[in-house]
């Protein structure tokens, strides 16, 4: 019994790892080495092709008991990288309407910063009802809401043309799946706050280095 939780555990991880090296992998370069975002995602998804192609090489082993690196080399390559940057594209692009609170919010949706979309795009395969409350807002937004205007809020567009935070709905969602909703965005490298404003929600963003210390 042991072994086989043990088995399943390897794959489980083996499955999620790329989808963390890309994610947290590009966050790492965002917050120490560059402000530039499409650099950072593409730092990561460099991270994951090397990855997947590693795990190419282990499944021809474990096929062909031939430890072959030169000769497939290119093609491993090549696919590696057709499935990271298709993955990346529809990642970055597109947000059903049923995960948009408002058909303005999934408009919203590529304003945010590319980290960002990816992380939301890649929680959708497994939390399907996930619904995004906000995105990008503008200083007389938060009047409409009620709320006193913020001068650092990360949900302004920063210099590199994008908002660096968004809102996702906890209301009339169980708290293990908020729990392990916050848990996956920290876990990712994000921060988030658990906070009532006009509604429950959770609020989860990415230093800026326009604004430090800002959440």
């Amino acid at each position: 019994m042991k072994a086989l939780i043990f088995f399943i555990l390897k794959i489980v991880i083996l499955l999620l790892l790329p989808f963390v090296v890309l994610i947290r992998g590009a966050v790492f370069m965002h917050e120490n080495y560059t402000s530039s975002p499409q650099l950072a995602l593409i730092s990561g998804a460099i991270a994951t092709i090397v990855l997947l192609v590693i795990y190419f090489t282990m499944l021809y082993f474990r096929a062909t008991g031939r430890l072959e690196i030169g000769r497939t080399f290119k093609l491993k390559m090549l696919l590696a990288g057709l499935l990271v940057f298709a993955y990346c594209f529809n990642g970055l692009f597109f947000l059903e309407g049923g995960h948009a609170k408002t058909e303005a919010v999934q408009k919203e949706f590529t304003s945010l910063h590319p980290i960002l979309r990816m992380s939301i795009s890649t929680i959708l395969f497994v939390d399907r009802d996930l619904i995004l409350t906000d995105a990008s807002r503008l200083p007389e937004d938060y009047k409409k809401m009620g709320l006193p205007t913020k001068s650092h809020s990360l949900h302004y567009k920063q210099k590199n043309g994008y908002a660096h935070a968004f809102d996702v709905r906890t209301k009339n969602r169980s708290e293990v799946r908020n729990k392990f909703l916050q848990w996956y965005f920290k876990m990712m490298g994000f921060n988030t706050l658990r906070h009532v404003g006009t509604e429950d929600h959770l609020h989860v963003s990415l230093k800026s280095h326009d604004r430090p210390g800002a959440i």
